[in-house]
């Protein structure tokens, strides 16, 4: 087996110290070129007692996967339910919340609002928040507060520089 990639973490929480140890490596797997990945975890307290102690080896392809098992089943141990990053999720929020945004989508999204098409059924449509959609809509030119029209152009931008 050959380690392709190696990435150690150490830190101090209080008097503990816990370490992180992940490689990835050639050759791990039942047919021998597979990329595995181990993962070694310990942790030693103020007198070098052991409070932190495992291994893990893995297929590459299933890191994404149990990376959220991981942090998701620790986090509700310690009482923090689901939570990710810090922050709390709803179970039940839209697909593409927080996803960028394409120029495809944009012009979808103009489109849509300027055919008529209400916040919510946009909303429904492009798997996010009504608060996403109305916060984009302006960035397309398009205003939230009347369906199916467009922003109006400051005087200041108008052909001739009118102002009234």
């Amino acid at each position: 087996m050959t380690i392709v990639e190696e990435h150690r973490t150490e830190i101090r929480v209080q008097d503990t110290v816990y370490r992180i140890e992940v490689a990835a490596r050639e050759g791990g797997g039942a047919a021998g070129e597979d990329r595995w990945v181990t993962v070694m975890v310990g942790g030693a307290g103020p007198q070098e007692e052991p409070v932190a102690e495992g291994r893990l080896d893995m297929d590459a392809e299933a890191v994404p996967a149990l990376a959220t098992v991981l942090s998701d089943t620790l986090l509700a141990f310690a009482g923090r339910g689901n939570a990710r990053n810090g922050r709390r999720r709803s179970a039940d929020r839209p697909a593409q919340q927080g996803s960028p945004w394409s120029d495809e989508l944009d012009a979808e999204l103009e489109s849509r609002w300027l055919a008529g098409e209400s916040v919510e059924e946009i909303a429904r449509r492009f798997e996010r928040t009504p608060g996403g959609i109305r916060a984009r809509l302006p960035r397309v030119g398009c205003d939230p507060e009347r369906r199916g029209a467009y922003l109006p152009i400051p005087p200041s931008r108008r052909e001739g520089g009118e102002l009234g």
